[in-house]
């Protein structure tokens, strides 16, 4: 059999375009901005760098920030790592305007950016109410705000938002991070029908458990086995497992990565609008 890999390093399909990914410094974000830059692409990183009120569990730092950077640059990419919070618009325009001066433009927009917590709908706080949807929403739109026009000036660009598995059913102890993802969704192709024809496509990504930071944590581990004490990964490596008929405990980032990559390809310029789901066959249970 022939080989078909490329015979002198990997394939830079991405060369000379601008790629602003949100919640870069580390899991599912690095893991984009890495590939991109790997593939040829100059990566524009941001990440709030700090941590958050209600989320119980430590967010990434201005040191994760950095290695990002070095590993983006040790793949061969240029890189604008910045900090920016998505709950600021005004940030977040500046942010846009700040990859615009460096690389001329933006290509493609990845906004990642997610934090979770968790409770029951009636035990929920005003503020972590309030924090979910100011990040995992309001902080995509600011975000899809500033960076579509800076596209649709150029006649070209790919817009892909990272919902969930859990904003396509409902999910116990997750109902405002469910209400998020859900209007993820509903904002993504909404601005799909409102940029067609003008050379920008929108699209959304729907992971179920990834291997992060998110999910590798005391508190989230507490949620899937409130029976133990202090649960290990390994503990509750069946439980998470049992989520999905494939049995995987949680999905890779790099798996997200390749279908955000396959997005922001050629491949997919008739796709717009769409919601690509990485749920290890969850949706095969839903009517």
């Amino acid at each position: 059999m022939t080989s078909t890999a490329p015979a002198h390093g990997p394939v830079r399909d991405f060369a000379g375009m601008t790629v602003l990914i949100t919640g870069a410094a580390r899991g599912q974000g690095r893991s984009h901005a890495v590939e991109f830059a790997r593939r040829g692409a100059s990566i524009v990183a941001t990440d709030i760098c700090a941590d958050v009120d209600t989320i119980p569990y430590p967010l990434a730092t201005a040191d994760d920030l950095d290695q990002t950077r070095a590993l983006i640059e040790e793949a061969g990419g240029r890189c604008l790592a910045t900090r920016a919070d998505v709950r600021d618009s005004a940030r977040m325009r500046g942010a846009v305007e700040e990859a615009v001066d460096a690389f001329g433009g933006i290509d493609v927009c990845i906004a990642n950016a997610g934090v979770v917590s968790f409770g029951p709908v009636v035990e929920l706080t005003d503020a972590q109410w309030a924090t979910m949807l100011d990040i995992d929403l309001t902080g995509v739109f600011y975000t899809l705000r500033a960076v579509a026009p800076a596209m649709t000036a150029r006649g070209w660009g790919r817009i892909i938002t990272v919902a969930s598995m859990g904003g396509r059913s409902g999910t116990p102890n997750l109902g405002h991070y469910s209400a998020a993802k859900w209007g993820v969704i509903g904002l993504t192709k909404t601005l799909a029908l409102e940029l067609a024809g003008t050379g920008v496509t929108a699209n959304i990504v729907c992971p179920g458990t990834v291997s992060t930071d998110m999910v590798h944590n005391p508190a989230m581990y507490s949620l899937f086995a409130p029976d133990m004490d202090e649960p290990t990964r390994e503990q509750v490596r069946g439980r998470y497992a049992r989520l999905n008929p494939l049995g995987e405990p949680w999905t890779d980032p790099a798996d997200v990565t390749a279908a955000v990559a396959y997005l922001a390809s050629p491949a997919a310029r008739h796709v717009t609008g769409e919601t690509l789901e990485l749920g290890a066959g969850v949706s095969a249970r839903m009517p």
